[in-house]
């Protein structure tokens, strides 16, 4: 079984409906060009139903930023949540020097995250995460390579329930996507832009 397989695998007869709801619209959303999306293996006990997806930003065959979201389930509800629905996510993306030196940096990107949401007027609720910074430089055999800067946000919010208890998470991942981007510094999306496509449409392994 591939990794598309396995994501695709925990949607069974027996999947609550607003769950499977919540996997419908993530199919259906309707995302930039730029990226490349596809189901993945899902980490284990998380919640009782777990769907994960990752991502990558794409332009002439070079990958700009990557990162995987995944969404959590719990039927019971979660105090810690606040609901039944989280999402999870981790998103890097390769940085230039000036950038990365920016000593405002992780507060920039942590809004980024929330203004990806609020942008598009989405409620969510209990918000927390990390932005880690880091730094490699080389040595001996190596010492030819220029030193390389990399950001890494981790994050997970609780998109507040609509109607049936569902969340519209077909808009949270296409907020998702749009931090993408934003990390991989492409201008956003024009308004009314419709070259917009449905996923999954990863086009092939990429080199990360």
């Amino acid at each position: 079984m591939d990794d598309a397989e396995e994501g695709d695998a925990h949607t069974t007869d027996n999947t609550p409906l607003p769950f499977r709801a919540a996997l419908d619209a993530l199919k259906a959303a309707r995302l930039r060009p730029e990226i490349e999306i596809e189901p993945t293996r899902p980490p284990q006990r998380l919640a009782p139903h777990v769907y994960a997806l990752e991502a990558a930003v794409v332009e002439e065959g070079e990958d700009l930023a990557d990162g995987r979201l995944v969404l959590l389930y719990d039927p019971a509800g979660h105090d810690a949540w606040q609901g039944c629905f989280r999402l999870v996510t981790l998103v890097r993306a390769e940085l230039e020097a000036e950038m990365a030196s920016d000593p405002l940096l992780p507060e920039v990107c942590w809004s980024w995250l929330t203004g990806a949401l609020q942008a598009r007027g989405l409620a969510y609720g209990v918000p927390s995460g990390t932005v880690t910074r880091a730094s490699s430089h080389y040595f001996g055999g190596l010492a030819a390579r220029p030193a390389a800067s990399q950001i890494e946000i981790r994050a997970s919010w609780s998109p507040r329930e609509g109607l049936g208890g569902v969340p519209d998470t077909a808009a949270h991942l296409a907020s998702w996507c749009d931090l993408l981007c934003q990390v991989a510094g492409l201008p956003p999306a024009a308004p009314g832009d419709n070259s917009v496509v449905t996923l999954p449409q990863r086009r092939g392994p990429q080199s990360r």
